[in-house]
Formats: structure tokens, sequence, C-alpha cells
């Protein structure tokens, strides 16, 4: 993973297309991952959602299967997940299991990245939602089940949360799965830093992300003598040629800055909340760009002022397969030579 990286500073930085699940089908993502091997990606990315943020266009395939698919498709590209929760809908042990799976069908492709989770895939299968001091709280066990199954121990854990008896993994990874885990805070980026093997980071400011996650991350690393473990940043950016495209491009996604989205369990409010915001806002909340020299602006500060290991590119756009095609020829290779 990242084996060329030589060090904070000097980060020899790698592509990533997330594929969204929210979004798109999962048979249309599978070709959207076969391409972005074919034009020169490094990395595919996938988010795990049990519901769309709207109700309208929205997706939500399983992930899990969608993955031994891509595995199959695939040679070259490592594949990630971006992200699955642990806590609620999945046992951790249950997401060791996937990973071991998804590592093994891929010939040791897979970084395995976990979060919090969000409430409206876990609310609708009867889960409570609860607050970040809990959820934490569950990662932390959560982690380390996780953990000690990937490094093929037979595991017995009683936790307040999750339990285990003389589980073990009988198709085990092929190599140590590496565990990434997202993070947008100062507590849960040292938290990161002091349970997990790398970090996954959503960027706006660029600074703001240094100073409150980046920097907090790393210290809690190297407290436990991590070297320089990698970090994922992301962005999600809109590409049209003006407002409309741009409304019509994030159609599915725009559910994501509507209004108590963190304890809404039906889309299809968030739908409703979305629409009922002035559509500027909504965009102004999001990167928006018409072509690929904005492109490589939008995503030049996760090179050259984060610098970070992995560049997840997360474009909104009317043609995803189109936009892979632009970013492989012309954006990739100008961000590669920063």
């Amino acid at each position: 993973m990242c084996d060329s990286a030589k060090g904070a500073g000097a980060v020899a930085t790698r592509f990533g297309w997330l594929c969204s699940h929210e979004s798109y089908q999962p048979e249309d993502l599978l070709e959207q991952a076969v391409l972005a091997e074919e034009v020169g990606f490094d990395l595919v990315l996938a988010s795990d959602h049990f519901t769309p943020w709207v109700d309208d266009v929205g997706a939500a395939g399983f992930v899990w299967t969608w993955l031994g698919a891509v595995a199959a498709r695939t040679a070259r590209v490592e594949l990630a997940t971006s992200v699955t929760s642990p806590l609620f809908r999945y046992h951790p042990a249950v997401i060791a299991q996937a990973a071991a799976t998804v590592d093994r069908l891929s010939n040791g492709r897979f970084l395995l990245g976990v979060g919090g989770g969000e409430a409206i895939n876990e609310t609708q299968l009867g889960y409570p939602f609860p607050g970040f001091a809990e959820r934490l709280a569950r990662m932390d066990e959560a982690l380390e089940i996780i953990h000690r199954l990937l490094a093929g121990q037979k595991v017995d854990f009683a936790g307040r949360y999750y339990s285990t008896s003389a589980a073990k993994l009988y198709s085990p990874p092929l190599r140590r799965t590496p565990v990434l885990m997202a993070a947008g805070g100062p507590k849960a980026a040292a938290f990161a830093g002091s349970h997990a093997d790398g970090l996954l980071t959503s960027v706006k400011d660029p600074k703001e992300t240094l100073e409150r996650v980046i920097e907090p991350f790393r210290a809690a690393a190297s407290a436990r003598g991590l070297t320089d473990p990698p970090i994922v940043a992301t962005r999600w950016v809109v590409l049209a040629s003006g407002e409309d495209e741009a409304w019509q491009a994030l159609g599915s996604m725009r559910g994501l800055r509507a209004p108590g989205r963190d304890s809404v369990t039906d889309p299809a409010v968030l739908r409703e909340r979305a629409d009922a915001i002035d559509r500027a806002e909504i965009l102004g909340k999001y990167t928006v760009v018409d072509g690929p020299d904005a492109l490589v602006e939008a995503y030049r500060p996760l090179v050259t002022e984060v610098g970070a290991h992995y560049v997840s590119i997360q474009v909104a756009s009317l043609d995803p397969n189109a936009t892979i095609q632009l970013i492989g020829r012309d954006v990739i290779p100008r961000l590669r030579a920063l």
C-alpha cells in the first residue's frame, strides 16, 4: 500500500475514483470501476449505503457483493470501502470476514475503510443512532475485534456492545489488510491515529483539515510508532457547464446537504427538504467546476498542501463514464506531475 511514499512531504500520491452507491445502480458502477482501471486510476473506492440520500433518483446496492465482482473484473487497482460502518447493521466480525474475502478475491488489493455511520442507513433497520461518544466507544470495541481477526487470532471478546466466542477467520486475508478510519474532527482523528492503520478525511479547507484532522491523527499515530501512515483525502466536486446542469448532475446527492440528515430515516424527507431550499444554497456547499483545468485546481490542494497518499476523486456529472475518461486523460497526469 502506497509503497512509493517516502515519508511526510515526499508522498507519491495515488488517485482513486469513488463509485457512489447512493447514485448509480451496481451494474453501472461495475463498469465505472473497470473503466477507472483502464484509464489509469490507482484505486477504486465504494460507499456503503442501505438507503440513498433521496428517494427519486438514488440507488443503494450491496457493496460487499459488488466488491467481489470488481475484484474479478480488475487486476491492478486497489479497492476500498469509503466507508463501511461496523457498528450497527454489521457485526464487526462480519466486516472482518467480508474484508478478508475481498482481499483474497483481489489478490491482496483491498483497504478496509470504516466510519461511524449515518442515521439513514441504520434507523430503517431498527437500530438507534446514538451520539458521537457512544459511536466512538463502539468503534473502539469493533476495531479491536477486526484487528485481531484479520491478524489470524481466535477471538473471545466480551464488551459492552459486542461479543464473540472462539471467532476466527477460516478464510483469512492474504496479507495484513490495512484498516483506515474516517474522521472529520480532532477527537475522531486522534482516535483513528491510535486505533487504525490510516485515515480518510473529506477536505473543504486544506489548512483547517491539516490543523484539525491530519495533525492530531499523525501525532497519535506517531505515539504508537506508526511512520507515515496512509491518508486518503476526498472532495466532492460537481462537473457542469451551468447551474441547471449542476443541479441535475447533483440529483442523487442533493439530500446529503439537506438539514437534519443526521437524524432522518426516510430519504423522501431529505428530498423534500433539499428541494425546498434555494438551489444555489445547496450547490454552494459543493465545488462546481466546468472542465479539466478547474478539476485540476479543485484537487491540487489535496496533493500539494494536504500531501495525501491517496486523493479520492468524487465527481457528480451527467455522464460519469465520460468524466472518468476525461479525468484519466486530462487531469490525473497533471496532478501526478505536481
